[in-house]
């Protein structure tokens, strides 16, 4: 069982990573904003301008894509 502290930091650690993302889709061209980020299971291809939306509305869908860029090392 997790306890609230725990549950806190990851809140927290998702929360930065949510602003890590926006900074980044800030700096990318537009153009680039267009291309796959990432690929969810079993929804397929995610571009950068459906991962902005899905994390800026702090979406399950959202949490998953962050995970995923962390996987990759991209976050």
């Amino acid at each position: 069982m997790e306890t609230y502290k725990t549950m806190a930091s990851d809140e927290k650690i998702k929360e930065q990573k949510r602003e890590e993302f926006i900074r980044a889709y800030a700096n990318l061209p537009l153009g680039t904003r267009q291309e796959i980020v990432a690929v969810l299971e079993p929804e397929g291809p995610v571009t950068w301008e459906a991962a902005y939306f899905e994390i800026k509305n702090k979406s399950q869908r959202g949490d998953a894509i962050i995970e995923k860029l962390v996987e990759a090392k991209l976050l």
